[in-house]
């Protein structure tokens, strides 16, 4: 059986991953991935029209939302799951159409992702397998349309991530998720030029931008803005859950649960900046973070004892020594894993079990000492403005560096943490993400006080970085943003990074530079517009990169 994938930076060769995911997704399952995103394109396209018309489907955004979180990287592996959501997809699209058809709507000419028939789950798969000339990737076969299209599509999955955290917290914005089913079902659309889809392509990151501002105040709102805090990376002796993603409210409602219980909760990757939250001090059970990034974890988890709840991606294929101390929630899922539903009629979800489970476990085993430092989102960065701003008048601090975006399993990603330690001690590294483990425990210094290492917080934090080049451009009254002391050196895994950086592209920022590889999506001319439009750039070695972020010439 054969799939094709190429959404994220481990795409196998720099081409796409055809027989398995480097991820671990077999084939059955990625095509079934691709037909889930085609069903969500089917009904966007009659989504578009029923918002031509002011008609609303209940339930419609979320589900759209949901299912394309669901087809991130490494977020849900379990077949049986995608089998559900795409019959929910297909009623819910089917609702839509007679509704549309009562009200007089023309139907004429819908596209096949919106008119297709299935009976029964052999039908589903068959459709997944058998008819990649309209489901899958390679279905657009110019490769430049193909690409865009693509870009597209994955900014919107990293979107739909964004928003159902914002959702989870009784945040919404209609309007972003209707630009999500025009731009979707615009992706059918063979009308359409390489022009249009490039303006396309830039509208969704004024979405993308709009979609980190309302996750934010989401978070802010209900848990406060960031503050700098330092994070303990060492473990006490209790029984404990390890809580690993983005979702703030899952983590809230399990650490409520578990107040007198004796059961201590830990963070793990993307989940640590929980902590810089005045909202999650008052919990003295939330201990601190425990381990690395999140390609890490099968040998960091088998050494926490006990279980673990992904919250969001990223998941690895486990180890059996800790797969039975596994649980999913929300859009993640593997197969074997105990899955915990979702919130009903305004009520918590229900962490009971994991909590009895990790009663019957042994306490974490160390695997560091010590503590980090983070909290640096743009709330607590403008309260520091005046002492920065002294800092980069003076000289002190020469430049700073966006290290933001992902952290992933190839040795070519140790150039961050080289990078980092061979940056001049006048430079300051903004952070958000998980790249941010490939440097935030290295002992960079201050200057004058101010870390060397700023952490904004999780990938969707990218959003700080921005708003903190914004207020530094009014505040040294430049015209344009790309005037800054400030380079971009991104690192790039998945989807929520594409739509960081069309978010950046929509604000003006120039000269971003992308690693360890561009992405193999990008064609060839698609890489040359971003190259000649925007400067996109790649990275080379260490000592060349300083030298040229810093204006110096380097040396033949």
């Amino acid at each position: 059986m054969a799939m094709f994938c190429f959404q994220c930076q481990e795409a196998a060769g720099g081409k796409g991953c055809t027989k398995v995911g480097v991820c671990g997704k077999t084939a059955d399952l990625a095509n079934l991935q691709d037909l889930m995103v085609y069903t969500v394109k089917g009904i966007s396209e009659l989504g578009v029209k029923a918002d031509e018309i002011g008609y609303e489907v209940p339930g419609l955004d979320r589900f759209i939302i949901n299912s394309l979180f669901m087809t991130i990287t490494n977020v849900n592996f379990d077949k049986e799951r995608f089998l559900a959501q795409i019959k929910e997809g297909l009623k819910l699209r089917e609702e839509l159409r007679k509704a549309l058809e009562e009200k007089g709507v023309d139907l004429s000419n819908l596209k096949d992702a919106a008119t297709f028939s299935v009976n029964s789950d052999d039908d589903i798969v068959y459709k997944a397998n058998n008819d990649k000339e309209r489901v899958g990737v390679l279905a657009t076969k110019d490769e430049d349309i193909r690409s865009l299209r693509e870009l597209i599509t994955y900014g919107i999955k990293g979107m739909a991530a964004y928003l159902e955290h914002a959702d989870n917290l009784g945040y919404s914005n209609p309007e972003i998720v209707k630009f999500m089913r025009k731009a979707l079902a615009a992706t059918l659309d063979d009308s359409l030029t390489v022009e249009d889809l490039i303006n396309l392509t830039m509208e969704t990151g004024k979405y993308g931008v709009e979609a980190m501002a309302l996750l934010d105040k989401a978070n802010t709102s209900t848990y406060g803005n960031p503050e700098i805090t330092e994070v303990e990376i060492g473990v006490r002796n209790n029984p404990a859950i390890l809580v690993s993603g983005h979702d703030l409210k899952d983590l809230e409602e399990l650490l409520e649960q578990t107040k007198g219980t004796g059961v201590d909760v830990y963070t793990h990757g993307e989940m640590l900046p929980a902590h810089y939250y005045p909202a999650f001090k008052k919990y003295d059970h939330f201990v601190g973070n425990y381990g690395n990034a999140w390609w890490k974890q099968r040998e960091e988890f088998e050494k926490f004892n006990g279980p673990i709840l992904f919250t969001t991606n990223c998941i690895v294929p486990p180890k059996e020594s800790y797969a039975d101390r596994v649980y999913t929630t929300g859009s993640t899922g593997y197969p074997g894993f105990k899955h915990i539903p979702d919130r009903e009629d305004g009520k918590a979800k229900d962490f009971s079990e994991i909590i009895e489970h990790a009663k019957r476990l042994p306490a974490p085993t160390q695997i560091e000492t010590g503590k980090i430092v983070g909290g640096f989102a743009h709330a607590q960065v403008f309260a520091l403005a005046d002492k920065i701003v002294e800092a980069v008048k003076s000289g002190a601090i020469r430049k700073f560096f966006v290290m933001a975006g992902c952290d992933g399993r190839m040795k070519q990603r140790n150039y961050y943490t080289e990078f980092a330690k061979a940056l001049p001690k006048d430079t300051v590294i903004l952070t958000a993400g998980c790249a941010k483990y490939k440097y935030n425990k290295l002992n960079l210094g201050d200057i004058n006080g101010i870390p060397r290492v700023l952490d904004a917080g999780q990938c969707n934090d990218s959003y700080s970085l921005a708003l903190i080049a914004l207020k530094l451009k009014e505040i040294f009254e430049l015209e344009d943003i790309n005037e800054l002391p400030i380079a971009y050196n991104i690192a790039w895994y998945e989807q929520k990074a594409v739509i960081v950086l069309l978010a950046l592209l929509y604000l003006g920022v120039k000269n971003i530079h992308l690693g360890p590889t561009l992405p193999a999506f990008l064609s060839p001319n698609v890489a040359k517009v971003l190259v000649e439009q925007f400067g996109i750039g790649t990275i080379s070695n260490v000592e060349d990169d300083i030298k040229m972020f810093m204006g110096e010439t380097a040396e033949a």
